[in-house]
């Protein structure tokens, strides 16, 4: 099992990526949403991946997160969802807005992902709602850009965001603005700085 490659861009189009690793180009399947993240061409990379072994053929899958491959492999789990089907949901929705859409039951966001029908959406619901929890989002396990972000661990960071959600906005917006206050080194010691530094963001 190859858990991750670490070279350099060789090339990139449309879902692959070509990594040269000591000489060596690795053909690596890659999500629309890492494709628009990856680096130039000559760059070095690192993307983690999972192998799709079958019977015809031996497949790269890669992400340039690790939340990002677990969510992977937890989309694959779902029966019905093969490595294209959880690499098509992937390319529409970030982790975190997957995480929101599965605890929200919002199964018509899904399903917009190519190939994946209303039923199958359906199914991903109903088998990964209990492996997740609001925790994991306001966690900060978004995968995201890739950057470190802060965990919403402290109370007024946590009350901050459940303000902004009685105020309509939804919890992966609300939790990835208070992150982002927070990340960004704001002096924002109160539930009420918070708020309103995170309502800048949003406006």
């Amino acid at each position: 099992m190859i858990a991750f490659v670490n070279g350099i861009l060789d090339e990139k189009r449309d879902l692959l990526a070509v990594i040269d690793v000591g000489g060596i180009g690795y053909n690596v399947n890659i999500s629309a949403y890492t494709a628009d993240r990856l680096p130039s061409k000559g760059d070095a990379v690192k993307l983690y991946t999972y192998m799709s072994v079958r019977e015809d053929a031996m497949n790269l899958y890669g992400f340039l997160t690790r939340d990002e491959l677990d969510f992977f492999k937890l989309l694959i789990s779902v029966s019905g969802i093969g490595p294209k089907g959880g690499q098509a949901i992937l390319s529409v929705m970030t982790p975190d807005d997957l995480r929101f859409a599965i605890l929200s039951g919002d199964s018509k966001a899904i399903s917009k992902a190519p190939g994946v029908g209303k039923k199958t959406a359906e199914r991903l619901v109903l088998e990964l709602k209990d492996k997740i929890s609001n925790d994991d989002i306001l966690e900060g396990r978004a995968g995201g850009s890739g950057e470190s972000v802060a965990p919403l661990s402290d109370e007024p960071q946590n009350e901050a965001v459940e303000a902004l959600v009685s105020l309509g906005y939804g919890l992966s917006e609300a939790s990835k603005a208070v992150r982002k206050v927070i990340a960004e080194g704001a002096k924002a010691e109160d539930t009420e700085s918070i708020l309103k530094l995170a309502l800048k963001e949003l406006i």
